[in-house]
């Protein structure tokens, strides 16, 4: 007889909260039950599974009882409190904040690049950035063949990906500055920060806080993710990898240029590259200059896959190329990958917390 799972999504209300809702919906994992989870502010709301209305509960501690599998999306202060509280119940939760990525009791999944390190996990797997995911998709095939040195990575960032407050600041602008009015910025580049500054018909050089060393949190999230997914270790010597991340007026979408060197001497060619990723789970191949055919934010959004175009060699560097890599970072960079590695840990009966690791999470 095939299990049944309850299921319970974790900041139901947001921007992500509401794409779980669709990606499971869609998904193989066969549900007994659903709870949806929020703050007190948007308990009481209705949404909506299969048709059916679920009434929006405030998250406590007890909502974890009798829940197999948690999907959260509600921020890292909110993770902290709630999924080690989960876990302790035997709940395995599957997580999109920041809070868990560099534990190194929690693994840092993309089913398509390293889905054996589940058989790991110790009850929380973390959903790694949004920017990080798309990358490593594309980079994965490439790695298993040539072999992976050096990663130069640009990003251009949706609004959306600071949250729905941020892409509606966009909207806001856009209209405003239409209008012939005055833009008004209260969110972006960060919120907590002391300017603010408007993205419509702009660029923003800053995605998260800076750090001591200039580089942003968005960059070095991107540094050390891509080590600990591809290489296994956070801090990893076999890999350099550098990031600047840039904040673009585009809602949804997220577009990145990659210079990548495979192994010296690794005789690939950009042909080679091409044909690999042609074939590679997750990642749809759209390069074609003569027809002018290249991956656009516009045309991944709804779209679970990873689109790769611009794949050339770089003419000053050997064994070295560029790809121009594009992906719904609703989905894909959040949502969709959630629920792939749950629906994962599923297929491989892993949804269970080991008996050691019950009280792993929990802190005084």
């Amino acid at each position: 007889m095939t299990r049944e799972y309850s299921v319970a999504i974790l900041g139901a209300t947001g921007a992500v909260g509401t794409r779980l809702i669709e990606q499971l919906e869609q998904s193989t994992i066969p549900v007994k039950n659903i709870k949806l989870l929020a703050s007190s502010r948007s308990a009481g709301k209705t949404l909506q599974f299969k048709g059916t209305d679920v009434v929006v509960e405030e998250a406590t501690p007890e909502s974890f009882d009798g829940v197999d599998l948690v999907l959260a999306s509600s921020g890292g202060s909110v993770s902290a409190r709630f999924a080690p509280e989960a876990v302790k119940r035997g709940a395995v939760v599957v997580d999109n904040s920041s809070q868990w990525r560099m534990n190194d009791d929690v693994q840092l999944i993309v089913p398509e690049v390293n889905e054996a390190d589940l058989k790991q996990h110790q009850g929380i797997i973390a959903n790694p950035n949004c920017s990080t995911i798309q990358m490593v998709v594309a980079l994965a095939p490439i790695k298993a063949k040539y072999g992976l040195t050096r990663v130069i990575v640009s990003t251009y960032q949706a609004a959306s990906g600071a949250g729905q407050s941020a892409w509606q600041e966009l909207v806001s602008e856009t209209d405003a500055h239409n209008a012939g009015k005055e833009m008004h910025a209260e969110i972006l580049p960060v919120k907590s920060a002391k300017h603010h500054y408007p993205l419509a018909y702009n660029l923003l050089p800053q995605i998260d806080v800076f750090e001591e060393d200039g580089y942003t949190h968005e960059e070095w999230k991107m540094i050390h993710e891509t080590k600990k997914i591809m290489f296994g270790d956070k801090n990893s010597k076999a890999v350099k990898v550098t990031a600047t991340a840039v904040r673009v007026p585009v809602p949804i979408g997220h577009g990145e240029t990659v210079y990548f060197e495979t192994d010296a001497g690794s005789g690939a060619t950009a042909a080679d590259i091409q044909s690999i990723l042609s074939e590679s789970p997750g990642v749809v191949l759209e390069d074609n200059p003569k027809e002018q055919l290249y991956p656009q934010p516009i045309n991944a959004e709804g779209k679970r896959e990873t689109f790769v175009g611009r794949v050339r060699p770089d003419l000053e560097n050997d064994d070295s190329f560029h790809m121009w890599v594009v992906s719904d970072n609703l989905l894909k960079g959040a949502a969709w990958n959630t629920v792939q590695i749950a629906e994962r840990l599923v297929d491989l009966d892993l949804v269970r917390v080991p008996e050691d690791a019950a009280n792993k999470f929990i802190t005084a």
